[in-house]
């Protein structure tokens, strides 16, 4: 079961690592197309993960509630909702194609903002990706280790483009490769110990489970109305984003379903 649980916490990270390998393959930077399209990707998995991963498994935990089965789910949502707007308030980070830093006013490297705003979008997938390993530690009979597995390997799958996302405009920057290969690693790096930090704290808490579930939930959608979306949608109009979406929703979905 220690295997099962270490292998969930590590692919994510995994995906990271392989995305930002393309670094030292691909040329120096993505094309706006293409970065719409990975953003997209990654919104669409954000977003189905949420769904079928979290909020569903919250409500049914708590079944007990009847009609009221709703009410852990809205409010751990808004609680992961508030607490990303926090973190998004007060970390300094650069988001992608953008020319002012968001958090507070900070003197960092522009490269080193642009890490941190990647770090900040993975916070969240560690926190679902333990929470859920979390449930399957329990007992929980929402939680199997295929479900869990899913979850970890729809992110781990999402990652990829995004280590390319951020270790190749790192290397535009002039970083690098190496050294820009290391940093999209280490964006990633948060999502293992995070999501080790969850398992460690949810455990003492399992009551709280469908609350937990769906504050990672409202913590992953955040990022994605947040940030992806903006980031698919911006420039002339495309609807390649779209599309890469709806594949990304449509994968996650059909992985959470057939390993679940």
């Amino acid at each position: 079961m220690l295997k099962t649980v270490l292998t969930g916490l590590i692919l994510p990270l995994l995906g990271t690592a392989f995305g930002s390998g393309c670094v030292f393959f691909m040329r120096r930077s993505l094309s706006r197309q293409v970065q719409r399209a990975l953003t997209g990707f990654a919104a669409g998995v954000m977003t189905a993960a949420s769904i079928w991963s979290l909020i569903i498994p919250a409500m049914n935990m708590a079944e007990d509630k009847g009609k009221l089965a709703f009410l852990p789910a809205v409010a751990g949502f808004w609680c992961g909702i508030l607490f990303l707007l926090l973190l998004d308030s007060v970390i300094p980070h650069l988001h992608m194609n953008a020319d002012q830093a968001e958090g507070v006013p900070s003197k960092l490297a522009r490269t080193t903002m642009m890490v941190l705003a990647v770090t900040l979008h993975n916070i969240p997938e560690g926190m679902a990706v333990g929470i859920v390993y979390a449930g399957f530690l329990s007992g929980s009979a929402e939680m199997s280790a295929g479900g869990a597995f899913a979850l970890a390997l729809g992110i781990a799958i999402q990652n990829f483009p995004e280590g390319a996302i951020i270790s190749m405009p790192l290397h535009a920057e002039g970083k690098s490769k190496g050294k820009a290969f290391i940093d999209g690693v280490l964006s990633g790096i948060v999502e293992p110990i995070g999501a080790a930090l969850t398992i460690l704290f949810a455990g003492l808490f399992l009551p709280a489970m469908p609350y937990l579930l769906s504050f990672a939930a409202g913590a992953m959608i955040y990022v994605v109305v947040e940030e992806l979306i903006p980031e698919m949608s911006e420039g002339e109009h495309s609807n390649i984003g779209v599309m890469l979406f709806s594949v990304g929703f449509t994968l996650m979905m059909v992985l959470d379903t057939a390993l679940g």
